[in-house]
Formats: C-alpha cells, sequence, structure tokens
C-alpha cells in the first residue's frame, strides 16, 4: 500500500512537471476584420497534436480547429464559425470578426506524452473617423483609436500611421489633423507595435499628375488627360465645387482659358474660345480630360486643369504636351540623285530616356538599317525613286512607343543623257514635220487663188466654153 502510494505521487509529480499552463496573452482584433492567432515557439509542432477551443470546453470535442502529425487537420462547422476558420501552418485565422468573437481561446498542445496550453484573450479594437463624409484639402480631420483592456493592466502603447507609412501622433487622445490631398487613403493604428486596425480617409482630389509630358504629331491622337481620383464621384463634391475649368499656356507665355464647366445637372462643358481639342462626353463619370483626333504645332504648351471648391480651396493639374515633328530642307518633291536631309524633333534636344527611331519606305534601299537609324538628323548624299514615299519617325522610351510623325516624299527618276538626246531629236523632227506641213499648205492656198484670176464663167449670154479675161 505505501509503495502503491509512492509510486501514485512520483505519477503526479511527472504529471506536473509535464503539464504547465502559460500566461494569457493579449490578441487584439477589430469587428469586421480578420484575426491571426499565433501558437508559441516553433518546437517541433509538426510532431504535435493540436487543438484550438474557447476557454471552459473541451478541446476533444468539436474543437474550432486541430491537426494532426500525421497530416489531418479540421476546422468547426458549427453556424457560429461556418466559413469563417482557417489554419495557415500553425496559426488560427478568424474572418469577419463578430461581436461574439471576443473571448478566452485556449491553444493546446500534445507531443508524446507532454501536454502544454496556452489561452489568448481577444479583446477589441476600436478605431472611428470624423466626419465620416469626403473631405476637401483643409478640412479637419479627427481619428480615435482604442483598446479594450484586462482588469488591473494599463493599456496598449499606441501610434497612428499614414497612408505613407509615416508615423504621426502617439497616445490614445484622439488626432486632430489639416488634411491634404495626400492624406487620402488608408490610416493605421498601431496597437502594442504588433496589433493594427485600419480605417478609410477620403480627400477630395485630382488624379495623380504626370511624371513625363504627353507626347502628339500631326499623325497621332492627342489626350490632355485629367480626372477625379478613382475613388471619387461627382455626387459626393458637386455640392461643394464652385468652378472648374481648362487653361492653355502656349510656348508663348499667353495663357487662355479654353473651356469652363456649366455646374448644372447634368454639367455640360462650354468653350470660350474656338479649339479643336474637345472635353471628353459626360464629365458626370469624373474624366475631364481633353482629346483630339490629330494633333498639331500649336498644341505645344501647358495645359492647366482648375478645379475650385467654395472652401477657397483650389486643385491643380498641368499636362505639358510636346509635338513630334519632321522636316525636310528641300521640301518634300527631289528628283533622283539630290541629297535629302531629314530632321526629326520635338523642337529641342531630345531627353537622354528618350529615343528616335526612323523607319523609310519598304522599297527604300536603307531599310534594312533602319533598326540603327536613332540619330534626330538623317541624311541620304542622293536618293533614288525607291526612297519616295512615306518616312515615319517614332518617339520611343524604353519598350513603349510614345508617338510618330509622318512625312510623304516625291521622287521624280532624273533625266540621262541619252534621254535627252532623243527627247531633242523627237522635239526637232516635230518642229521640222510642222515646218513642212505649213508649206505644203501655204503653196496649195497660192495655187488656188492664182487660178481664180486667170479664169471665170461670165454671166452674159455667149457661146458656151471659157473666155481669156
Amino acid at each position: 500500500m505505501e509503495m502503491r502510494n509512492v509510486c501514485h505521487s512520483v505519477f503526479l509529480l511527472l504529471a506536473a512537471l509535464t503539464s504547465f499552463t502559460g500566461a494569457v496573452e493579449v490578441k487584439y482584433a477589430q469587428l469586421g476584420e480578420p484575426a491571426t492567432i499565433r501558437p508559441p515557439g516553433d518546437d517541433g509542432l509538426s510532431k504535435c497534436y493540436m487543438y484550438w477551443q474557447l476557454k471552459g470546453k473541451d478541446p476533444h470535442i468539436n474543437p474550432l480547429a486541430w491537426r494532426s502529425h500525421l497530416g489531418g487537420m479540421g476546422v468547426s462547422s458549427d453556424d457560429q464559425w461556418k466559413g469563417r476558420l482557417s489554419l495557415s501552418g500553425d496559426s488560427l485565422i478568424i474572418k469577419d470578426v463578430q461581436e461574439t468573437d471576443f473571448q478566452t481561446i485556449v491553444f493546446e498542445r500534445t507531443c508524446g506524452t507532454k501536454t502544454s496550453s496556452t489561452e489568448y484573450k481577444l479583446l477589441k479594437l476600436t478605431v472611428s473617423v470624423n466626419p465620416s463624409s469626403a473631405l476637401l484639402p483643409g478640412d479637419t480631420l479627427s481619428l480615435s483609436c482604442g483598446a479594450e483592456t484586462l482588469q488591473g493592466q494599463k493599456g496598449p502603447e499606441i501610434h497612428w500611421l499614414n497612408p505613407w507609412g509615416e508615423t504621426i501622433g502617439k497616445g490614445p487622445q484622439p488626432l486632430t489633423l489639416k488634411v491634404t490631398s495626400q492624406d487620402s487613403g488608408q490610416w493605421t493604428c498601431v496597437f502594442a507595435n504588433e496589433n493594427t486596425a485600419k480605417v478609410s480617409v477620403t480627400v477630395l482630389d485630382l488624379s495623380p499628375a504626370l511624371l513625363h509630358p504627353q507626347y502628339t504629331s500631326k499623325s497621332w491622337p492627342l489626350t490632355v488627360p485629367c480626372s477625379l481620383s478613382a475613388n471619387i464621384t461627382w455626387q459626393q463634391i458637386k455640392k461643394d465645387v464652385q468652378e472648374v475649368h481648362w487653361h492653355f499656356v502656349p510656348k508663348s507665355g499667353l495663357s487662355r482659358r479654353l473651356f469652363s464647366l456649366s455646374l448644372e445637372d447634368p454639367p455640360t462643358w462650354k468653350a470660350d474660345r474656338n479649339s479643336e481639342l474637345c472635353p471628353v462626353p459626360d464629365p458626370k463619370k469624373g474624366d475631364l480630360s481633353l482629346t483630339r483626333s490629330q494633333g498639331s504645332e500649336e498644341d505645344q504648351g501647358d495645359y492647366v486643369c482648375t478645379m475650385r471648391f467654395k472652401n477657397g480651396v483650389s486643385l491643380n493639374r498641368t499636362v505639358h504636351v510636346e509635338v513630334l515633328q519632321i522636316t525636310s530642307s528641300l521640301g518634300t518633291e527631289f528628283v533622283s540623285g539630290q541629297q535629302l536631309n531629314l530632321t526629326c524633333s520635338i523642337g529641342h534636344p531630345t531627353p537622354s530616356d528618350l529615343q528616335l527611331k526612323w523607319v523609310p519606305p519598304e522599297q527604300s534601299s536603307l531599310s534594312s538599317l533602319a533598326s540603327d537609324r536613332h540619330l534626330a538628323h538623317f541624311t541620304i548624299p542622293q536618293v533614288g525613286t525607291g526612297d519616295g514615299g512615306k518616312w515615319r519617325c517614332e518617339l520611343w522610351r524604353s519598350d513603349a512607343l510614345l508617338t510618330s510623325a509622318e512625312i510623304t516624299l516625291k521622287i521624280e527618276p532624273r533625266l540621262s543623257s541619252w534621254m535627252l538626246v532623243v527627247i531633242c531629236s523627237v522635239t526637232v523632227i516635230v518642229i521640222l514635220l510642222l515646218i513642212l506641213a505649213f508649206i505644203l499648205y501655204r503653196r496649195r492656198q497660192q495655187r488656188r487663188t492664182h487660178l481664180g484670176r486667170r479664169f471665170c464663167k461670165c454671166k452674159a449670154p455667149k457661146p458656151k466654153g471659157f473666155y481669156r479675161t
């Protein structure tokens, strides 16, 4: 009996040494967002049985999730959890966190004869934005962030990350700031340096400015882009907009207004002066761009799209347009054997990130060299009839074709010396024949006149016959 009690005591001691319960760990989650709970450490979990279950319930009877070292795994199909639980490696993922999910979840693992468990308390993160509607640049934004805490514990450290990932504001107090267009996007509240909660902020703005000019030519369409940001609708801004217009600043520097937007419903464009550019129809869709089927030399300059709000804030987008042109030093009509000089440019030296490529007519003797022609100036010492036709100059940035310009050349064959002799001989013969025909015609006319003077037919009655006068 005494030996049995000793053995039982030893068994209990071993059980106590091989079974332990870790301290409660806190995990934060945002209502409606996913939550990931990772088990502690990574000491051979692939050789263990793992169970996830709510505290107070037997983990072996319909657990939230389980996995065996033999590869078997499963998640609960109860209505409360259906479609919201999954395992990613050893971590439990809860999708679309609900109010009833903020409980204590127990993770248990059994490795051989050793069993251990860890409790995770799922606490609620709360974030709010005021106002929740779209903001104008210059408006005041207030962001609040908080979290539940366990009794007797201090709340976690909190800081905000703006859409660019910069840390702004620390502490539990609401973050207040005047917004700019760069503040539009996802703001992130960071709890305890690892848990996050996100909130969306919308600041009315135009689409981002272009990093490069727009290029066009007389044989290429032109689009001058300007539009509302992708997440903004006309319905959101129409009550706050005071005016929308386009200005054009040509190379001469004399700015002029092209179009103004009537803010009636539906909004329509009004032309301030004649222009072959046309606004995109239906600005209610947020597209305020200008288009043209073919560019021209007069299109070069800066186009400024301006949207002014009732609070005095203005948004501007400037689009610089460059026009690619081909010029010939001697016009477009040549005689075979003449020197041809072609120039392709945008009116100033081509930037280093751009390349020019010449494409001659297919029948040209230089077509095989076209891929090597990347110069702004192109010279052919003696053109042939095969060089006539359409020449094209293309403007490229890396593998992107930006625009192309075209010129059509007419090249007549050059007359050789024997062709000149033949032409002159034929001309002389034709002239001699004309002279001979004229001489013969004159002699015939003279003969008829002479005979008419020598003979006449008398009107008075005389014997039949002709008489000398």
